[in-house]
């Protein structure tokens, strides 16, 4: 029989027992008042954990299924088919409750659970890559209350995961890991291998882990299977293969890489923009995302300057989603040129975002009765329409905005 790899062993089983994120698994976070709420009532929401690779998204899964004493199915997008999951949830049958049995999960419209039938866990990882059909073929389920859904995804939820189906589950991002987070999951593990490991490898493991317990625990049982009893910075490196330069020795958050890039990008300084661009890359982000924040740039930063760079921007996300990684690295930097060599003008931003400032101070102030459309003889009536020239000079502002000017050229 194979060995349980180290990261399966050292998987808690309690909440109690959960490492890091605070806000969400700690005693005053959102899911332990969620489960102490279905021990209660029987109600536990589905949700997707959004967050980093080796943030705890399926052992928290797994915890919530444990501490309900649920039934629990694990599944992964990328080589599960709807069917397979079908299979599994129509094994449960949807119960009505009466007045004696206590609802545990589902919808008031289409009736509840009973205690003695509760509904199961379907855990779905890298849930962001089905595609609409197939999330679409979920919503029943979530909704009559069939099963709890709980997904996983790396990737922003709101780009990922279809409408109908967010709006019915909670989302819970999960932060990642700091280095004393991976610390004390590691020193949980020397005393689990029976090892000890010199300060410069430890220090070296958890810089390298970049946030990921799963990357710290498995370079972690390689080297212990390739040195005896003391592991050092050089049995360390073996294991890692090479050295990780994607990450910061001071613990650098990837949000100060993207923010190095953009502004590197802002700036024109096309080598630094290309060195960031090569970090992310080299950390393994998602391609996609970063073209995303190039289509945004594009717009924000370049505008009315060069509108030519809002369709390269495009046409690179788009190459990164038909090639796909790694040769839409080269559709990648050759954007990042073209954005940070181009001029750069914000006055359509700037001028959008002063418009929306007096959106929300003044509200819906009434639209000038020139510019309203007479469909109707009441409307006509009342003036609607009556003074409207084509190409006409004066402002159609409501009265109290008709001397603003938001967009200035540069």
């Amino acid at each position: 029989m194979p060995q349980q790899p180290l990261a399966d062993q050292l998987r808690p089983k309690k909440l109690s027992e959960f490492v890091g994120q605070i806000n969400v698994a700690g005693k005053e976070g959102i899911l332990n008042k969620l489960i102490k709420g279905a021990k209660e009532t029987g109600f536990f929401p589905s949700i997707i954990f959004w967050g980093p690779p080796g943030s705890g998204k399926t052992t928290l899964a797994r915890i919530i299924a444990n501490e309900l004493k649920r039934e629990f199915y694990e599944f992964s997008a990328v080589n599960t088919s709807i069917k397979e999951i079908e299979n599994i949830i129509n094994k449960f049958k949807i119960q009505k409750h009466n007045t004696s049995e206590l609802p545990l999960q589902g919808s008031t419209l289409k009736g509840s659970r009973t205690i003695s039938n509760p509904s199961p866990i379907i855990f779905i990882d890298e849930i962001h890559r089905f595609n609409k059909a197939q999330q679409d073929k979920l919503l029943p389920y979530v909704e009559d209350g069939r099963i709890i859904l709980i997904g996983a995804t790396t990737e922003n939820p709101s780009f990922e995961v279809i409408g109908p189906l967010l709006s019915r589950t909670r989302v819970i991002v999960l932060e990642r890991l700091d280095n004393k987070v991976i610390q004390k999951i590691l020193k949980r593990a020397l005393i689990k291998i029976k090892r000890t490991i010199f300060n410069e490898g430890l220090v070296f493991l958890i810089e390298s882990a970049n946030g990921d317990a799963r990357v710290a625990l498995n370079v972690l049982e390689i080297a212990s299977n390739i040195t005896g009893s003391k592991i050092t910075l050089n049995i360390i490196e073996q294991a890692l293969q090479r050295r990780q330069f994607t990450f910061d020795k001071q613990g650098e958050e990837f949000y100060n890489v993207i923010s190095a890039f953009i502004k590197s990008m802002r700036a024109s300084d096309t080598d630094a923009a290309l060195y960031y661009l090569a970090r992310m890359v080299e950390a393994g982000q998602d391609p996609l995302y970063i073209a995303r924040r190039m289509v945004v740039f594009a717009s924000e930063d370049i505008g009315m300057a060069q509108p030519t760079a809002l369709v390269v921007a495009n046409e690179v996300f788009r190459a990164c989603e038909t090639i796909g990684f790694p040769e839409c690295q080269e559709n990648l930097a050759a954007g990042v040129v073209y954005l940070a060599t181009a001029k750069k003008d914000r006055s359509a931003y700037d001028a959008y975002m002063q418009a929306l400032g007096d959106v929300k101070k003044y509200g819906n102030l009434p639209v000038p009765l020139k510019i309203r459309n007479p469909v109707t003889k009441l409307m006509k009536d009342l003036k609607y329409g009556e003074g409207y020239r084509k190409y006409d000079e004066e402002s159609y502002l409501p009265e109290k905005l008709k001397e603003k000017k938001y967009y200035v050229r540069k």
